[in-house]
Order: C-alpha cells, then structure tokens, then sequence
C-alpha cells in the first residue's frame, strides 16, 4: 500500500522510550505515525527518522498534553497530512520521584501537574481524536498506565493515583465510544530506560534491575519494545477487547519468587535472544 494511504496511528510522548518505540513497532507493521514531543525535540526527529527508514511517512509534532489548545492543534495536523486516524496511543508521562512516606514534599503543585499530564492528558487528546478515530471504523486507543496504578507502588503518591484514575478512564470511555473505537490500558512495571535512570539514579537503577532479574517470575526486566508490543496487540489483534487493563509485567506483581536453576536461567536468556533477532 502506498504510505499515503496507510493507517495512521497518533502517539503521544513518543520522542523516547515506549511511545518511540511503538512508533518504530507500527512503522514497520506499515502504519504512518505521529511523533509527539514537549521538550525532546531532537530525540523526536530520531525517532521521526527511523520510522521513515521503516517505509512510513511520519511527522513531528510538538504538544504539551496537558494544553487542551496544544491537544486539538496535534489532531488537526494530523488530519490534515493524512486525512485520517485509526489510533492513538497515549504514553506522554510524567513523574517526580518521592517517598510515599513523605507527604510534605509532595505539593499541591506537583500533585497537579502530575494530574494534568498523566491523567487529564490523556483525557483530551482522546476528547479530539474521537470524531477522527470513530471514523476510521475499526479504531483504538490504548493508555499507557502502570502497575502503580493497581498496587498503590511507583515512584510517587501522585503518580499512582494517576494511573489509578487512568485505569478508571479506561472502562468509562470503552463504554461511551463503542463500538467504533476500543479503549484499553497496558500496566508495566519496571522499564528499562532513561526515564527510571534519570528518576533513580544510575547506581540504584542498576541495583534495583539486578535484584529486579533475579527474582521476577519470568527473570526479564521489561523494555519498551515488549510494551510495545502489547500495545500493538491491542491495536490490531484485539478486535474483541476494550475495557481491559492488561499488566505486562514479567510476573512482577507476583511478588519474588525462589532462583530458578542455572539451566533455567540460560534457557530464559537463550528465549530472549530468538525473540530480539
């Protein structure tokens, strides 16, 4: 199909991490795709670019989510390259990492703007693409979330009870927008990257993903591609399912579990190499 006259999938924080990732997934499952972006610019344009090298047509856009002006403006760019939408994937985030215990040092400030990027969002990039995807047919939207969002953990009061809220928002509008569009959540855990690195610092981030491979059920720390994944599945697998918030967690939210044997470490390492090639 000539990449005109593909489908065209909107992400959002898409510059780096899941949602570059994602962009690259569809690229080259022949979607066009937006690339969205606050202050990552040049990050976006990399991103932009290996989404091209895959065969897509593919354009910037920079947005702040949490601007409704900024929202509606990165729809009507869009319609107007492609004419169209057939998704839209909503991973911009953001957090600032304090102690749960610690209840003075989260502010009303950053309380809200944890709220306004992570959960209201979502909410209004939705809002506009609605009139767009319900046209498109067969079309979804997927929410990136967080285990957080169900176990209370993460990296900040604030940040659970967003993606709690999320999770919620989820079921609402799967409800009122069907059947023309699907709406449904991913919930990860750890994801390796710098978001965490940057959030944690590097000694604890290597620490904690060393603890993190030797206990998780499936010994994998997870990665933006295999979110993405998950996010693809929803997209065009899913043709079923709306509602759902799916944890995709690498058996985190098990708990830890007893080492498996050497044996069973090395054939789970050989397992992750046949599916990276």
């Amino acid at each position: 199909m000539p990449p005109s006259q593909r489908k065209v999938a909107l992400v959002t924080g898409s510059a780096t991490g899941v949602g570059a990732a994602t962009c690259r997934l569809l690229a080259g499952k022949g979607w066009n795709v937006v690339v969205n972006y606050s202050k990552s610019r040049n990050e976006a344009e990399e991103t932009a670019a290996e989404c091209r090298k895959l065969g897509a047509e593919a354009i910037v856009c920079q947005a702040d989510v949490a601007q409704d002006a900024d929202c509606r403006r990165m729809v009507d760019e869009t319609v107007k390259k492609w004419g169209r939408i057939d998704a839209m994937v909503s991973s911009a985030g953001y957090t600032k990492f304090v102690h749960h215990a610690d209840l003075e040092s989260m502010t009303s400030d950053e309380f809200l703007k944890t709220l306004s990027i992570n959960l209201l969002g979502p909410f209004q990039v939705s809002r506009a693409a609605v009139p767009h995807l319900k046209a498109s047919g067969n079309a979804a939207i997927v929410f990136v979330s967080s285990v957080a969002g169900l176990n209370g953990g993460g990296s900040s009061i604030a940040y659970s009870a967003s993606k709690a809220a999320l999770n919620n928002m989820t079921k609402s509008l799967a409800r009122v927008l069907g059947p023309e569009i699907r709406v449904n959540a991913v919930c990860p855990a750890f994801i390796e990257g710098r978001w965490l690195v940057e959030g944690m610092g590097q000694e604890r981030y290597e620490a904690y993903k060393k603890n993190l491979v030797a206990t998780v059920t499936l010994r994998h720390a997870m990665t933006p591609d295999d979110v993405a994944q998950q996010i693809y599945w929803f997209i065009d697998g899913a043709s079923v399912v709306t509602g759902q918030v799916l944890v995709t967690d690498a058996g985190f939210t098990l708990g830890p579990v007893p080492a498996h044997s050497a044996a069973g470490s090395e054939n789970r390492a050989e397992r992750q190499k046949e599916r990276a090639s």
